[in-house]
């Protein structure tokens, strides 16, 4: 099970950190999107020894971080852009292969 959360309502050039807290160990977690009309996209990803993966749209402004102790990970998101405005996902693997999302969340970024 999956904690996030939540998103809000920014301006363009904003900064918002997200969190998300699992119930149990996990192998690699992350973050995905879903803008409005659109499939849902990877944003970021960490694995458990910290090898991370980025959207190129998010590189340099998005950074993603773990806390293997709390099993918990992190989106700190900068200069957000109206582009980044969707439903934002957290994500995760257990050692068993099993994956989990947690509730969405919108960000909102206007101009």
């Amino acid at each position: 099970q999956l904690q996030a959360s939540w998103g809000g309502l920014l301006q363009a050039g904003e900064s918002l950190g997200l969190s998300c807290a699992a119930s149990g160990i996990t192998r690699t977690m992350g973050w995905y999107r879903q803008a409005p009309g659109k499939q849902r996209e990877l944003v970021a990803t960490i694995s458990s020894g910290g090898n991370t993966k980025y959207a190129d749209s998010v590189k340099g402004r998005f950074t993603i971080s773990r806390d293997n102790a709390k099993n918990a990970v992190y989106l700190q998101m900068n200069s957000l852009k109206p582009e980044d405005t969707a439903v934002y996902y957290c994500y995760a693997v257990n050692p068993l292969g099993k994956d989990y999302w947690g509730h969405g969340t919108w960000v909102t970024v206007s101009s």
